[in-house]
């Protein structure tokens, strides 16, 4: 028979991936801590860091779409 396959929730995935970016233990040790393979705690601490570099930078640019409203905004209001 094969074995059924885990699913992890996104809590537990993000809990895995914060502790493999604090680098206050070694690979092994997760590994032993949480039960799952290097791999996967690699793919998910991967997964984070590319996610944080997103919401940052949707950040600047809602705020240079906010900046370009309010501009426009005031052009409409100079119009009047």
């Amino acid at each position: 028979m094969s074995k059924k396959r885990n699913r992890y929730s996104i809590e537990f995935k993000a809990k895995v991936a914060l502790a493999a970016l604090r680098n206050d233990e070694t690979m092994a040790e997760l590994v032993t801590r949480f039960g799952v393979h290097p791999t996967m705690i690699n793919a998910w601490k991967r997964s984070l860091v590319e996610c944080a570099l997103e919401i940052f930078q949707k950040g600047h640019k809602s705020l240079k779409q906010n900046e370009v409203q309010v501009d426009e905004l005031y052009r409409q209001i100079g119009k009047l």
